[in-house]
């Protein structure tokens, strides 16, 4: 019997969804007792008559009738931001509210609600036992995504059919906020030296995620020094795509490389500091070698060594790619660097003197898209025309710029030969004149404000593919208004003492909508707008501060702020189904201050890093 109701649930799903796919609505909702307008009435009718007359001929087999619950909107299934992938036939728009499955009682169904029709509109003419509980479910498909009930407390069925659909039971909004912040960081910066805090969170949507990140602070004179100290702040996300392996790589070396050439650049200038150029050419070095030692000098020592064991921890970097988003702050000058490979970005976030925020971009995305990245690929790779097609290289990466992709820089006949002898991606057709990506950063260049209290916030394209620049800008301005009013003065020290307090101002958390100062939409040249987020989803009156890490506040409002069961949802999906609706989210927001010198540690700030609480050490 349970295979026999499985199978009816899941087609009665199939059938309503069909019959919704055939009208031109984005969103459909339906209705338990009333219905807003004609369309949907008419609507709920034609759904239901489909579904009852399912349930007639199923009549014999025991099974209740399901019930019509509303249904929360998601954003439409996309393609991977990296690669193409089939998506099949998917539901376009919506996440259909629907269900009141059966439940198990000693082997036989429990009470459930029934449902007729009645001059188009759905009416309960029986009530549940209310001694059961109602749990949430979705039910996953290839190509359909749903919601239900399931009314008891027996075991759910996570797999349904030789198709593969499953029902996963929702999370509560306690538990996603569990899983939301279980992988958030926080840190006091008490080093005196310009940085008083940042804070970081990941949320993966691969499996394994392969987002990584780094943070480093180097010592370049003790805050003893006649000079008052100086330190090099570095901190990276890495947005790896067709595996993590070349992003871990990043996290391990990419810091190292870097502050390498910096060292020798500040070595040999006769000047207390470097100009521009030397720093950034320093800066870009690091990026080429690492990326020469990742692609090209690992070839030679695999066909070198011939041994397949060392080939496959070699090449594995290789053959997988990573964006990478670097920023150098160097305390002395207060200059900060950003030096971005591909399409993550920083924005940085400053206060006015109305008390709004504006929010600068300090990178471009680098892609097939972007005009200036496409124009330069063509003068690079004259007489070949599909060398961006569709916004992508060669039609298939879209990032113009990578550590790793070996399979766009290596010649065919380095691919050739290691598959012949090892393992490689298959080349493009299209491949002519390689290397057609490179992990060339551009860099900018920007003079921090610590007394304006500025801070910079830096995410894989996974954030931004839902936010704004200045809806992210703007509710990091909300969460800073929420932490003063809030937070009692006396509370304790690195949070918002008077430093920050003479930085911010005077709370704005009255003011409607988010304190920032609105540019155009579709944001800066060179920058893509969100194409999924709560602008489709709801729009920013839906934004929400329950977080005391500032990167697990933006990404809960990215997932869709106070819609709690729209949250809940898109935690729940599990991998591979959830990259189709948001990506892996590496966030990681620096706030600059003139702050103390307090013991000169990295401390970790528990109260904002609930996942792990208790497992970081200070760390410099």
């Amino acid at each position: 019997m349970r295979r026999a109701a499985v199978q009816a649930f899941r087609t009665t799903f199939q059938y309503t969804v069909r019959g919704l796919g055939r009208r031109p609505f984005t969103t459909c909702i339906l209705q338990t007792s009333s219905a807003k307008s004609p369309t949907t009435r008419r609507l709920l009718s034609t759904t239901q008559r489909r579904t009852l007359k399912h349930h007639k001929n199923n009549a014999s087999s025991g099974i209740p009738p399901p019930r019509l619950d509303n249904s929360i909107p998601l954003p439409p299934p996309l393609q991977s931001s990296m690669y193409y992938r089939r998506a099949g036939v998917v539901l376009a728009s919506a996440l259909v509210g629907y269900g009141a499955w059966y439940s198990y009682n000693d082997g036989s169904p429990g009470n459930v609600n029934n449902v007729s029709a009645k001059r188009g509109y759905t009416t309960d003419t029986s009530t549940a036992d209310s001694s059961l509980p109602t749990r949430n479910v979705l039910v996953i498909s290839a190509d359909q995504l749903h919601t239900g009930t399931i009314v008891g407390d027996g075991p759910i069925s996570k797999t349904t059919s030789e198709d593969g659909t499953r029902v996963i039971e929702m999370l509560n909004p306690e538990q996603a906020t569990e899983k939301l912040r279980k992988l958030e960081e926080s840190y006091l910066v008490n080093r005196g030296q310009g940085v008083v805090r940042y804070d970081l969170v990941q949320l993966p949507s691969n499996d394994p995620i392969e987002d990584d990140h780094t943070e480093k602070i180097i010592e370049i004179e003790p805050p003893t020094s006649n000079n008052g100290g100086n330190d090099w702040m570095f901190w990276g996300v890495f947005d790896g795509h067709s595996g993590w392996t070349t992003s871990a790589k990043l996290r391990q070396t990419l810091v190292s490389f870097v502050a390498r050439e910096l060292n020798q650049t500040y070595q040999k200038s006769d000047k207390s500091l470097p100009g521009t150029e030397a720093v950034d050419a320093a800066i870009k070095s690091g990026f080429l070698k690492l990326d020469d030692e990742i692609v090209n000098q690992s070839v030679q020592k695999v066909l070198q060594a011939n041994n397949k064991t060392m080939a496959a921890e070699l090449l594995a970097p290789a053959l997988s790619g990573s964006c990478a988003l670097l920023s150098f702050y160097d305390s002395r000058s207060k200059l900060l660097r950003v030096a971005c490979t591909g399409d993550s970005r920083a924005v940085l976030g400053r206060r006015q003197e109305n008390g709004k925020w504006t929010a600068t971009p300090l990178s471009i995305d680098q892609t097939g898209s972007n005009l200036e990245e496409a124009n330069r690929l063509r003068k690079e790779h004259p007489n070949e025309p599909y060398v961006v097609r569709n916004g992508r290289i060669l039609g298939g990466l879209e990032p113009s710029r990578a550590f790793g992709d070996a399979s766009y820089k290596w010649t065919r006949e380095i691919s050739d030969k290691l598959r012949k002898h090892f393992f490689a991606r298959s080349v493009s057709n299209l491949l002519r004149t390689p290397p057609y990506v490179t992990a060339e950063p551009i860099i900018t260049t920007t003079k921090i404000e610590p007394e304006k209290g500025d801070f910079v916030v830096m995410a894989t394209d996974g954030l931004w593919e839902m936010l704004t620049n200045e809806e992210v800008i703007g509710l990091v301005g909300k969460w800073i208004d929420a932490q003063q009013q809030n937070k009692p003065s006396s509370s304790s020290p690195g949070l918002f003492d008077s430093v920050w307090s003479k930085a911010f101002g005077s709370s704005s958390a009255a003011q409607s909508g988010l304190p920032v100062e609105v540019a155009k939409m579709d944001g800066p040249e060179g920058q893509r707008a969100p194409f999924r987020g709560v602008r489709q989803w709801g729009g920013n009156d839906g934004f929400v501060v329950e977080d005391l890490n500032v990167a697990t506040h933006l990404v809960r409002n990215a997932l869709g702020g106070k819609n709690r069961e729209q949250v809940s949802a898109l935690l729940t999906l599990p991998a591979p189904f959830s990259r189709r609706y948001r990506d892996d989210l590496t966030v990681q927001v620096i706030f600059f201050g003139e702050g103390e010198q307090k013991g000169g540690e990295v401390v970790p700030n528990n109260e904002a890093m609930k996942g792990l609480k208790g497992e970081l050490k200070a760390k410099l």
